[in-house]
Formats: C-alpha cells, structure tokens, sequence
C-alpha cells in the first residue's frame, strides 16, 4: 500500500508523526500497543487488505516514541489519549472509521470512540485496560514503594523495558481513566479478541470489562473472543483470522 507520512503539531509544539492513505467506503485508524512503533506484522497486513479493498488506512506513532517528537518520560496517558485524539481530528471529514487497537492502544481506541461519531466499529486485540493500574497491583511492595516514592520506575527490568522508565503519574491516570470508563457509553460495535492463555496482558481484564459493560448497558453490541493459546494474533494464522473479522459485513 502506498501511504503518504504526515505530521500534526500537538499542544505543546511536538510533532506526531505517522501515515496515511486515503480510501472509499471505510478508513481503519491503527493504534499501537506501549512502546510498540506504528509499522508491525498488524499494521502492514491492514494497510495490504486497506488497499486490497480501496479503503483508507491511518497509523501514527505517539510522542516521545518512534518518530514522533518528544522525550518519552516527558509523556503520560493522558498525552497519548490526546495524540489520538489529535490523528482523529485529523480523519474525522473522511469515510467512517474503524479503529483497531492493540494492547494499551485498544482501551485508548475505547476512550476515544466515545468522542467520535465517526468512528463505527472497534477491533481490540489483547486490551490492557487500566493498564498501569493493575501493573502496580501486580509487583511487590518493595518495588511498589520504590516507584511511588522515586517517581520513576520501569514497567520492568528486562532489556525491552529498563531504559523507559515510568513517572507514578501513569498509575494516578490510569485508575482515574477507568474509573469513568463506564460513564458515557456509545454504542459502538466492538470485537474484543484475546489469547486464553496470554501471560503478558490476562485475558481476565478483557473479561472483566465485558461483565461490567454489559451490566451498565445489557445491549451493548459486544462480540468477546476468548481464543485459544498465548498468542497475541502475530501469527499468520491469526491475523487471517484478525483480519476476517475487520472486514466482516463490509
């Protein structure tokens, strides 16, 4: 697929930066998973089946990672949420949306598609809803105490993770963000799709979200997948599978 780059200046000054290409009929937004950059195996198959169907195809890369501007640790939750919100301004006059998320980047596609009647449809794969919250629920109080009183800690020690260290403001945001999680309720269509057996994002929180959706509004338009096995749709076969299930009905 050929898509264009773009940048769109954010409230502080920072650039974002992603790409684009304009389509008919539909436009599919990508927002990546934490520091996940906005070109991977989901990203390229979605832009191929975009084109393969006409439709527009849209990813981005928040600030502070990738190639966007920034410093990382000047960021927070609720500056990726406004980056997204920034790149659906930026859409919003075009065909319907479909947003499809991965990991942190689906509840950010939840949040915002309670703003935008544009956007019609949500893939969520793996979501990490109240991400940091639960993360903090999950350490010991050594590590805990460390990062509360530090200010600063990494998600974790490992080499993916030990150079992006994480202000305690992301865990104040994150409980505060799902806290109203359930007050304004759109009914979007939504298709959440997990791995039973995922170790890096349970697939208790996606259960967990469903029940309470459902007991706010019974008639939500939710399609929970609870798949087999630990993978996060990174396989071909699963993202054929990922892949069918955008298209549905189109």
């Amino acid at each position: 697929m050929t898509t264009q780059p773009f940048e769109l200046i954010s409230s502080d000054g920072k650039r974002i930066k992603g790409d684009r290409a304009d389509g008919r009929g539909r436009q599919i937004l990508f927002i990546t998973g934490f520091l996940s950059k906005r070109w991977g195996n989901k990203s390229k198959a979605l832009a191929q089946w975009c084109q393969e169907k006409e439709w527009g195809f849209c990813c981005y890369d928040v600030r502070g990672f990738g190639d966007s501007e920034g410093q990382f640790t000047d960021y927070t939750l609720s500056d990726w949420i406004a980056d997204a919100r920034t790149v659906m301004e930026s859409i919003k006059t075009g065909p319907p949306v479909t947003i499809v998320g991965n990991s942190l980047g689906s509840w950010i596609a939840w949040l915002i598609a309670q703003e935008f009647p544009v956007v019609e449809e949500l893939i969520l794969i793996a979501p990490a809803f109240n991400m940091m919250g639960e993360r903090a629920k999950t350490i010991s109080k050594d590590r805990l105490h460390d990062w509360h009183t530090a200010g600063w800690m990494p998600w974790d020690d490992d080499p993916l993770h030990k150079d992006w260290p994480l202000s305690w403001k992301w865990v104040e945001e994150s409980e505060q963000y799902w806290t109203k999680t359930f007050d304004i309720v759109r009914p979007v269509k939504t298709t959440i799709l997990h791995g039973q057996d995922d170790i890096v994002i349970p697939p208790e929180g996606s259960q967990h979200f469903a029940d309470e959706l459902r007991r706010h509004e019974p008639r939500f338009p939710l399609d929970l997948r609870l798949i087999p096995g630990d993978h996060r749709l990174s396989s071909p076969e699963h993202l054929e599978l990922f892949l069918r299930l955008v298209m549905r009905e189109h």
